[in-house]
């Protein structure tokens, strides 16, 4: 059994995990669940879905904080450090705290079996029980039947938009997907929908008159958001619009009591980063935003004329494994001077010659973000950086201070 002394040898537990090894199956969170107990465990709203996971569980966090409550928030992936994964009260925990927390989860009976994910999430529940959260928001994965997250049974399911992604690991079809992140779904427990396609809204139904759980449309119960938010783009109206929608449905449960100055409040102050992030590089303006599919970048690109932002570079990487048929298409619709191809350093990253090759040579080839940055800030118009979270997350590390509001 692992003996965690300092936050160092945590990482390189963690590391030796592997951040992207999987096992989807619930037995292992499953034996851990039921050997820590479930007294003071807090209720929980559970964001399932494959775009705007991790705006719509900022949001509710934010909404539920701005009620007085106080919340557990648990996103991913994280961008510099796994710390940014684990929130209460919208602070990370401090490094001696995550030290604690994983001699509690290793010594737990099951604790030493799981999975990289399985880990953080248990040590998010268990920070968050010690912290006794009112509420605590936890972001799937990627999936929602099996996904670690879901051994936590909540109190209300909310499903962002669902799309193809992950098909190899979840199946190669719309129903298919639908069908596995239905299975977040549990007896007792609510839930509310973005919306959908009408074949997941059908999978989405199945699952809920199965377990007996009532489904609501997020349209049901909000209305879009009048005010300033928080997050920028109009398709975070929509993520706010379903953040909103589970709030109120989420207070009505509890007996709290909503107000409309609280809820304004909340929805303005949400912070994520990379979503339509605006900063400045030397000088230069520059917008981040994760868009990892084809959905992603509609809405990127979408959010990009309604903001009247013309980029004049475009610094793209992405994982291998995404449908680059349907995203490639759309990078080149986006108006700018020039697109620049890259990637992160991971085994899963699409190598940017054979995507400059596949966009026919429309575009420039760099070995890694610093050099494509380099290249971008050569010109004098913003500079706009997608097409994975990962490669964020190397910008953020040559540039930390971008993480903050």
């Amino acid at each position: 059994m692992a003996r965690i002394t300092d936050y160092r040898a945590l990482r390189n537990y963690m590391d030796e995990l592997g951040l992207f090894s999987m096992d989807l199956s619930l037995g292992r969170m499953q034996r851990l669940r039921d050997a820590a107990g479930a007294e003071g465990l807090p209720p929980v709203i559970h964001v399932v879905g494959t775009n705007g996971k991790g705006s719509t569980s900022t949001f509710i966090e934010s909404l539920a904080r701005a009620h007085g409550l106080k919340t557990g928030l648990f996103t991913s992936p994280h961008f510099v450090t796994p710390r940014e994964r684990v929130r209460v009260n919208g602070r990370m925990l401090p490094r001696e705290d995550w030290v604690r927390l994983a001699g509690i989860i290793i010594n737990t009976p099951g604790g030493d079996e799981l999975t990289y994910f399985e880990f953080q999430t248990a040590l998010a529940m268990e920070a968050f029980r010690g912290a006794k959260v009112d509420v605590a928001v936890m972001e799937a994965g990627l999936g929602g039947r099996y996904d670690a997250t879901n051994v936590y049974r909540p109190r209300l399911t909310v499903f962002t938009p669902v799309g193809l992604d992950h098909e190899k690991v979840l199946g190669g079809t719309l129903e298919a997907i639908a069908t596995d992140k239905a299975g977040a779904m549990h007896p007792g427990g609510k839930a509310v929908t973005a919306s959908q396609d009408s074949a997941v809204i059908e999978a989405l139904q199945h699952r809920a008159t199965e377990v007996g759980v009532p489904l609501s449309l997020c349209t049901e119960l909000a209305e879009e958001p009048g005010g300033g938010l928080g997050l920028k783009g109009g398709h975070q109206r929509d993520n706010a619009r379903l953040a909103l929608a589970g709030w109120r449905l989420f207070a009505q449960q509890q007996g709290t009591r909503t107000d409309s100055a609280a809820e304004a409040s909340g929805l303005a102050r949400a912070f994520i980063p990379g979503r339509f992030q605006e900063g400045r590089i030397e000088g230069k303006t520059v917008f981040l935003d994760g868009a990892h599919n084809a959905h992603a970048l509609r809405a990127l690109a979408k959010t990009l004329r309604t903001e009247c932002v013309r980029p004049q570079s475009i610094v793209f990487g992405c994982m291998a494994d995404k449908d680059l048929d349907a995203m490639l298409p759309l990078l080149e619709s986006m108006e700018t001077e020039r697109i620049i191809l890259t990637r992160t350093d991971w085994d899963r990253a699409a190598d940017p010659g054979e995507l400059a090759h596949a966009l026919g040579g429309r575009a420039d080839a760099a070995p890694d973000i610093r050099t494509a940055l380099n290249q971008a800030l050569d010109g004098d118009g913003p500079i706009l950086v997608c097409g994975s979270l990962y490669l964020l997350g190397d910008v953020y590390s040559v540039y930390p201070e971008l993480l903050n509001p």
